[in-house]
């Protein structure tokens, strides 16, 4: 799968983001801080990575910066983007499951290695709902 990777400074987990997902045989797309080439501010290198979900050219993205908040609402600017900032499994295995999300966004401050490994496993793992009252949820927050 391709995954666009955003983070606004390469700190905390995220170059082992782009590790683990390479390791898990994903292709990965850098933006932000992890392309020398491209400005590194949250806004920006997220809304690219989401750009590259909605447009296409990759199937989900995982964007950071340093609470994750301001990466998550980055994303969600852009249509057809539902990013979930994720502290645990359990919240990521839940974002995939009734929100359907297609970006991941994580905290550098607060993901240690151990956690980034547990809420990747759960966001892999996550298959959208198709329950009628999920999907209508998802269908009115995506119009």
């Amino acid at each position: 799968m391709r995954i666009s990777v955003a983070a606004d400074e390469n700190v905390g987990v995220a170059g082992c983001v782009v590790e683990e997902l390479r390791r898990r045989g994903h292709e990965v797309i850098p933006h932000g801080a992890l392309e020398p080439e491209e400005r590194d501010d949250w806004a920006w290198a997220s809304e690219a990575a989401a750009r590259d979900v909605a447009e296409g050219r990759a199937e989900q993205a995982v964007v950071c910066c340093w609470t994750g908040t301001g990466a998550s609402i980055a994303a969600n600017k852009v249509p057809g983007i539902r990013a979930a900032l994720c502290v645990d499994a359990y919240t990521a295995e839940g974002a995939r499951k009734w929100n359907d999300a297609n970006v991941l966004a994580l905290s550098l401050r607060l993901t240690s290695g151990a956690q980034l490994t547990e809420i990747l496993d759960a966001w892999f793992a996550g298959v959208a709902s198709q329950d009628p009252g999920d999907k209508a949820n998802i269908d009115h927050v995506s119009g």
